[in-house]
């Protein structure tokens, strides 16, 4: 199994979007699986599900960071670089999926408990999720 394989599977067996992108790809970079999944979890459907910036692209976000991000503020160029790759990462998600907000990739607002119910009773974190963290994965692994 590679690791886009396995950053779907670990969505499939429950854990949120962002949890499976930074799981499967900052033990790479130093982090255990362990801390990944706790740093990740409020970052799901959209940050606290509340349907912004889907969890697949904040995980890929601090995964971008921990390979590239600068640790001395006068590291101005890892800096760069980091914002660089992350913009480069929003415009092949968006080329793939029309945009990063997790409202609108689900079409729907799963931050009203009514949205909630709608999102899973049409089955959206099954359908259209794990494609999501397929695409992320994907593109983070040309990133990286």
């Amino acid at each position: 199994m590679n690791d886009v394989e396995r950053a779907v599977s670990c969505f499939m067996k429950g854990f949120n979007c962002s949890q499976s992108i930074l799981s499967t790809y900052g033990t790479q970079f130093g982090l255990t699986r362990e801390i990944a999944l706790k740093i990740a979890a409020g970052f799901g459907g959209g940050m606290g599900r509340v349907g912004k910036t889907c969890g697949v692209v904040t995980g890929a976000f601090m995964v971008i960071g921990l390979k590239y991000g600068n640790i001395k503020a006068t590291k101005i160029k890892e800096k760069e670089r980091t914002y660089e790759l992350i913009r480069e990462f929003i415009s092949k998600f968006k080329d793939r999926n029309g945009t990063v907000a997790c409202k609108e990739l689900l079409d729907c607002d799963i931050s009203t408990p009514e949205g909630r119910n709608i999102a899973m009773e049409k089955k959206l974190f099954i359908d259209i999720c794990p494609n999501l963290v397929k695409d992320s994965a994907e593109i983070l692994e040309e990133i990286i």
